[in-house]
């Protein structure tokens, strides 16, 4: 027992069951010859097919460290270069949050899951149908999540779609991120010029450009290729402009499997971490040593149609696969998952973003994306599957921390006494002290009885989640920002959304 005792204190099981940070790892859809073909093909797109369409500075920089441009006027990189980017690439990412409960810590294989997906419809709770969505739900999502223990970060979830200006709707997309969530935000930018004005309102909203620069509370990236391996003029850009954050750069790429990449599950694994290692050597050889988040997103095709299928085996599987490569480099990784193809938080949606989260999330891929809120296979963005997938995400945290086994915890004494003794274990010392550090507790699944159930309304998990949502939006109007601070950022930037809008009391929910 002292054995048992003495591994407790030197590695303490957590105050609650579950956090950000839980270690993952333990599945591994690769085995480690298959990883080994992997990486080898992987070399080889990035040697002799290469990349189409460089930036400049990302070309004159390239061929300085013995890139080539190949007959095909494509970017080739040679193995030796890629394999050194990797080696030195920094490891150990943090993230902070406006106030210093939400840092994380994002290396090795620890767990985190957040949002996004940039949807261009909201689901308002208990509706049928959906509504384009608006500069208003980029600031309502972020004040659920707020509340969100199991959403560790937040991401525009839906698209300002009414804001046609899209240096205004990125200035907007900010202020509303932040004023919503203390929480680490990811930013997106249509053009690097965009991240200036961003970064100087940031700078307004920290109480100076040293303490964001102390404390950078967001970070920038995109989508710097257009699969199959060619890079984006204005995302790579992007990504290069976002350094000036000094936090990492988010790069993501996303070929859709048998339509921008191979039928293969493996080819199109192959393909997505090149594009992403692509992005990685953008970023480095203009910027050496810059912290990259790692991206690889591959996307599956219903072969029937063609169309995306965000909740399928095979996204689930490719998916977690895409983490373990990544992680085998070393790289902080993130990948999708939480993509229902489901119109409505249903049936549907909760065993598809179940199966693809815990997939990620078991073979540690460091940020979880578009884990909670998404649905119609990213289309749609829902208030009601926020609250539920918050549940969710709990569940799926618990199994990554899995089960502690040492000589206290397999229990062998208590069990001796309680057979000869009372007969059960609810009153063991034990089973008290346990109750919050071994098990999670959902917030709106229902665990009662059926009697209970039907007493309560026969409520659906949708109705209970919708009335949850409803609670916090009509209540939570945190005040983030410094009045002061606040109203000269009006008078110097196009801040769209009202005052009124942003306290309690004005009926919107």
């Amino acid at each position: 027992m002292r054995k048992g005792r003495k591994a407790r204190l030197e590695n303490p099981p957590p105050a609650t069951a579950i956090g950000p940070g839980m270690i993952g790892g333990r599945f591994k859809p690769l085995s480690d010859p298959e990883m080994q073909q992997v990486h080898t093909t992987v070399l080889d797109v990035l040697e002799n097919i290469g990349m189409a369409d460089p930036i400049p500075v990302l070309r004159e920089r390239a061929l300085a460290k013995g890139c080539k441009i190949n007959e095909h006027d494509r970017l080739c990189f040679p193995r030796a270069l890629v394999e050194d980017v990797i080696a030195h690439a920094g490891k150990a990412i943090q993230w902070c949050g406006q106030d210093e409960r939400y840092d994380l810590d994002l290396s090795g294989t620890r767990v985190h899951t957040y949002g996004g997906g940039e949807a261009v419809n909201a689901l308002d709770p208990g509706a049928d149908t959906y509504r384009p969505s608006t500069i208003l739900d980029v600031y309502d999502f972020a004040r659920l999540v707020d509340r969100m223990d199991n959403i560790h970060a937040f991401s525009r979830l839906v698209v300002a779609t009414e804001l046609a200006d899209l240096k205004v709707c990125d200035i907007n997309t900010a202020y509303a991120s932040v004023a919503g969530t203390q929480k680490h935000t990811a930013l997106t930018f249509s053009y690097a010029e965009h991240v200036e004005p961003t970064l100087e309102m940031l700078y307004m909203v920290a109480g100076g450009e040293k303490k964001f620069k102390d404390r950078p509370f967001c970070h920038g990236g995109g989508c710097p290729i257009i699969s199959p391996l060619r890079y984006g003029v204005h995302n790579s850009e992007v990504c290069i402009e976002a350094t000036k954050f000094g936090s990492p750069v988010w790069v993501v790429t996303a070929p859709q499997a048998g339509a921008t990449a191979p039928a293969a599950l493996a080819g199109t694994l192959v393909q997505v971490i090149a594009e992403a290692l692509a992005a990685l050597l953008m970023v480095d050889l203009v910027h050496p040593g810059y912290p990259v988040i790692m991206g690889p997103w591959p996307f599956v095709s219903d072969l029937r149609t063609g169309s995306f299928s965000g909740g399928s085996g095979e996204e689930a599987v490719v998916s977690a696969a895409a983490a373990q490569m990544i992680n085998h480099y070393g790289l902080v990784s993130s990948v999708g998952a939480g993509m229902t193809d489901s119109k409505s938080p249903d049936n549907q949606s909760g065993y598809e973003k179940g199966i693809t989260v815990a997939l990620a999330a078991l073979a540690g891929c460091n940020n979880v994306s578009e884990s909670a809120g998404m649905v119609g296979s990213l289309m749609g963005c829902s208030y009601e599957a926020i609250v539920a997938d918050n549940d969710m995400l709990g569940n799926v945290l618990r199994t990554v921390r899995g089960i502690e086994v040492n000589e206290e915890t397999l229990s062998y004494g208590i069990i001796d006494e309680v057979v000869h003794g009372e007969g059960h274990f609810l009153r063991q010392p034990q089973t008290l002290a346990l109750m919050r550090s071994e098990y999670a507790y959902p917030e709106v699944a229902d665990r009662g009885t059926p009697a209970e159930w039907e007493e309560a309304g026969s409520l659906s998990m949708r109705q209970r989640a919708a009335e949850r949502a409803k609670e916090i939006l009509s209540s939570h109007y945190p005040v983030y920002i410094d009045p002061d601070v606040d109203r000269q950022i009006r008078e110097k930037f196009p801040i769209l959304l009202s005052p009124e809008d942003m306290r309690s009391g004005n009926g919107r929910w």
